[in-house]
C-alpha cells in the first residue's frame, strides 16, 4: 500500500522508492489522538494506512473541522512543514489508526540528494494545495446541501463513521440544518 500511495503522488525510480521506503516508520495510534497540535512545529509527515484524521481549529465557542483525512490520504501542517513554523491546526485521529510516519529532516535531506525524490516532495506538495483550493472554492460557491452531496459521493464512508457534529462543522451548517438537509436528500 504504501509504494502505490508514494509512485501515485509521483513515479520515482526503484533505488529511490526504496529509500523513501527505508525511510518510513509504521506506527499504530488509538482513537482520539492528537497527532498534530496547534502551536508546536511538526517534525514529521503521515500517510494513513488505515483510520480516519480530522483536523480542526478552536475559536472562542466551538471547534471548527476543516478537513478529514482518510486511508492513503497524506496528514501534516503546511506551515511547519513547508516554514518550520508552528501550526494552527490540531489533527484528531478518530479511529484507531495505523500510519506511516516521514521525519521532515529526513526528507529534506533526500530531497537535496536525490533530484526524483525533490519532485516528489513538490508534487506532494502541489498536489496538497490544489485539495486545500478545492476545499476552499467549494466553501465558497457551493451550497450547504451541494457540499454535502458531494461528500456522500467521493467521501460515503465518512458519513457512518464520523460524529455528525463533526460533519456539520466541515459543511459550515449546524446540527440541525444537517439533519434538515439529509432528510430533504433522503
Amino acid at each position: 500500500m504504501l509504494a502505490d500511495k508514494i509512485n501515485a503522488i509521483y513515479k520515482l525510480q526503484s533505488d529511490e522508492l526504496n529509500l523513501l521506503l527505508n525511510a518510513a516508520e509504521r506506527l499504530d495510534f488509538p482513537k482520539n489522538h492528537l497527532l498534530i497540535t496547534t502551536q508546536r512545529v511538526e517534525k514529521y509527515i503521515y500517510i494513513i494506512e488505515k483510520g480516519i484524521a480530522r483536523a480542526y481549529s478552536n475559536t472562542e465557542k466551538q471547534q471548527l473541522t476543516f478537513w478529514f483525512g482518510l486511508e492513503g490520504d497524506v496528514v501534516f501542517s503546511f506551515n511547519s512543514y513547508i516554514n518550520e513554523k508552528p501550526g494552527y491546526e490540531n489533527i484528531e485521529l478518530l479511529e484507531d489508526s495505523k500510519l506511516w510516519r516521514f521525519s521532515h529532516k529526513v526528507l529534506q535531506d533526500l530531497y537535496t540528494k536525490h533530484v526524483g525524490l525533490a519532485n516528489w516532495g513538490r508534487k506532494l506538495a502541489e498536489l496538497e494545495l490544489v485539495k486545500t483550493e478545492e476545499r476552499y472554492v467549494n466553501q465558497m460557491f457551493k451550497t450547504a446541501t451541494e457540499r454535502y452531496e458531494d461528500l456522500m459521493k467521493t467521501s460515503p464512508s465518512l458519513l457512518n463513521s464520523v460524529q455528525l457534529t463533526y460533519i456539520a462543522s466541515y459543511l459550515g451548517v449546524t446540527p440541525v440544518t444537517l439533519s434538515r438537509i439529509r432528510a430533504e436528500i433522503k
